[in-house]
């Protein structure tokens, strides 16, 4: 299971690191969105703008939908999932770290 999960990870992480991906996940984080929108907003060719969308959504990142004949596109949040458990894991550590410095700086203070 843990393997299933680093591959999402890696996956996702992939998807997010190109720039492209980013500001198409912005243009529809509000609302769906069809193809030839995001492309226009974007200055993207509507091929490159595809492409993209299908890394996204095999990612998780995005969803697609039929609107008669356009097809929308949304941004899909459980997608973000496996990236915020993965980063949830640094917090604890670095939260203790953060209070034992605070904590040692006040005794150094009063001493």
């Amino acid at each position: 299971m843990e393997a299933r999960a680093d591959a999402d990870l890696d996956l996702t992480l992939r998807a997010l690191a190109d720039g492209n991906r980013r500001a198409i996940l912005q243009v529809i984080r509000s609302s769906p969105q069809p193809v030839g929108e995001i492309a226009e907003e974007l200055g993207l060719s509507q091929q490159t703008t595809s492409h993209h969308l299908g890394v996204l959504r095999r990612a998780g990142l995005a969803t697609g939908s039929r609107d008669g004949t356009r097809h929308l596109f949304v941004v899909d949040t459980d997608g973000l999932a496996a990236v915020r458990s993965y980063l949830d894991d640094f917090w604890p550590g670095r939260l203790a770290d953060l209070k034992a410095a605070v904590e040692s700086r006040q005794e150094a203070r009063r001493g």
